[in-house]
């Protein structure tokens, strides 16, 4: 058992992954889950990238919302900062901590889902993807001055 900061006795890291009470189709399930919602970050993020310059040159109001901006901004300084201190994305190592436990083979995942796998996960070393991470939330940082969100008056 580990202790909380507190002094309290607490489970473990492995205790925490081990979801003993589920079973293997429902971990399958959350896997998916995961890798669902790890799709939905990264197609927000693509479509700010895209959208924020588009919509500034044909006057669309909405890429000037602030909180979208901020939320934008901020999920691409997580992937960077991830990536520039070597870190897996979290969302992966919960997909892979679920997969492992459900004990699904590879082999079994639905093709769309293996298609989405191969088009998100790339085999190169970690440089590249933090190289990669920092250039895009550079040019994130650039549009928010280039095209600058507004606050709502109230």
């Amino acid at each position: 058992m580990k202790k909380f900061v507190d002094g309290r006795d607490g489970p473990s890291h492995d205790e925490m992954l081990s979801w003993p009470t589920m079973s293997s189709g429902t971990l399958a399930i959350l896997a998916l889950a995961v890798l669902a919602i790890h799709v939905a970050v990264i197609a927000f993020n693509v479509f700010g990238l895209v959208v924020v310059p588009l919509g500034a040159w044909r006057g669309w109001r909405f890429v000037r919302i602030f909180w979208w901006r901020a939320l934008h901004l901020a999920l691409l300084a997580v992937v960077a900062l991830q990536a520039l201190f070597g870190r897996t994305c979290f969302l992966t190592l919960w997909q892979a901590a679920l997969e492992q436990t459900a004990g699904a083979p590879a082999s079994r995942e639905p093709l769309i889902a293996r298609w989405i796998e191969s088009a998100i996960f790339w085999n190169l070393p970690i440089w590249v993807f933090a190289a990669l991470y920092v250039a895009v939330w550079l040019y994130a940082l650039a549009l928010w001055r280039l095209v600058p969100p507004t606050r709502r008056k109230s």
